[in-house]
């Protein structure tokens, strides 16, 4: 049954504080800062007041709750919690509290991370100068909000929270089974291609009639393209739209550039090392940086499917990804600047048996990640309907509908 609520604005249920800290007060800040979308506060850790320019710091109570100036309007809405109680923000982020006789911050918070509170507050921050898309205050406090009885306050909380744990508990199962279908690939890739299998393994070196890392990078405006670790993502080659220089165009080499097929590999750049796709031409000439190798299968040595499913899957990521200043058994961690060299590229190891076993090897797994991609494709279909569940019932909460 829909509750009639009264409607006041929030200037009536809560007042800006004046928590301000001169700098020259301080020896050292715990910096937070406000998530948008609105997904709460985080660390940026300590610092001296000297690092920054701010003259004071806000500092942070329980219970409070901030608004961030500059993006407010896209969410950055945040409740202050134990955990930041006595950290700071700088003076872009005013405070606010709740009067606890008439508002719940818990409930200020649910209704502030409906996306219309947002579009609201963006309609309201088109400004002049430097204060275009700002949320001041006089901007945000004068919106409404529907305030039952804090007995009603809390019962809304409690249904909102209730059901927002059964969604994020959801969300935790289907992103098991996603990760489960991906060990599932793995599990089988690495069956296939076991470890002891790599002792009498062909280097890649030897299945290529080319194998090399670009050489020029350059940008201008030639009708040659650029091709970027940025472009090569895992299994998927996204097409570029940069251009060499003129004068370094004409020094690729023919072979340099990219044919229909190839195997575009990232060499270097933490997070980005490894990473494997496909090249497919769409009529432009196009070659890569010096951080891109380009592998090209020698049809007469391996198929060219096995080899790119060898490389792409779990033993060959492993291989690749292994291999920084020579060292084959240790993986990447952390986010350092890494380096796949050519020497070592070309001696990873690649198991070769006969060419139909290579074609069924290529089949068999083709087949499983036909599987492995309709789950996903059922699991990305699962994950809109739970990301709409939430917004939807925000909405009928804030109606009195819940």
């Amino acid at each position: 049954m829909k509750a009639e609520w009264p409607k006041v604005k929030l200037g009536e249920v809560l007042r800006e504080q004046d928590n301000y800290v001169p700098a020259a007060e301080l020896t050292e800040v715990n910096l937070a800062g406000v998530y948008s979308f609105p997904r709460g506060l985080f660390k940026r850790g300590p610092m001296s007041p000297g690092e920054t320019s701010y003259k004071s710091y806000n500092r942070l109570v329980t219970d409070d709750f901030v608004i961030s100036t500059p993006k407010a309007w896209e969410g950055a809405l945040a409740l202050v919690t134990p955990e930041f109680d006595g950290w700071f923000l700088s003076p872009v982020f005013p405070t606010f509290r709740a009067s606890c006789e008439r508002l719940l911050p818990k409930y200020l918070e649910w209704y502030c991370k409906r996306q219309s509170v947002w579009g609201e507050l963006q309609r309201k921050s088109r400004g002049i100068g430097a204060r275009r898309e700002s949320v001041h205050p006089e901007q945000f406090l004068p919106l409404e909000i529907p305030l039952p009885p804090l007995a009603e306050q809390r019962r809304v909380v409690a249904r909102i929270e209730e059901l927002a744990t059964q969604i994020h508990k959801a969300r935790t199962l289907r992103h098991q089974a996603s990760e489960e279908a991906e060990q599932l690939m793995a599990g089988e890739e690495r069956r296939i291609w076991p470890e002891a299998i790599l002792d009498n393994a062909t280097h890649l070196e030897s299945l290529t009639t080319f194998l090399a890392r670009g050489k020029q990078s350059e940008q201008g405006e030639s009708d040659h393209f650029l091709i970027k670790t940025q472009h090569v993502q895992q299994d998927r080659y996204l097409s570029t739209f940069m251009r060499l220089a003129s004068h370094v165009a004409s020094k690729v080499k023919p072979e340099a550039i990219v044919q229909d097929g190839d195997v575009l590999i990232a060499c270097s750049a933490a997070g980005c090392l490894g990473r494997v796709a496909r090249y497919r031409s769409d009529g432009r000439t196009a070659s890569t940086d010096t951080h891109v190798a380009v592998l090209r299968p020698n049809p007469k040595a391996v198929e060219p499917d096995y080899l790119y499913a060898y490389l792409r899957g779990a033993q060959g990521q492993h291989q690749l990804r292994s291999r920084e200043r020579g060292d084959w058994q240790r993986e990447k961690v952390g986010f350092r600047l890494t380096e796949l060299n050519l020497s070592d590229l070309r001696r990873i190891p690649v198991p070769v048996p006969s060419l139909a076993e290579q074609r069924r090897i290529v089949a068999e797994l083709d087949a499983l990640q036909a599987e492995v991609d309709a789950l996903k494709r059922l699991q990305a279909g699962t994950a809109a309907e739970l990301d709409a569940l939430l917004p939807a019932i925000l909405d009928r909460a804030f109606k009195g509908e819940l």
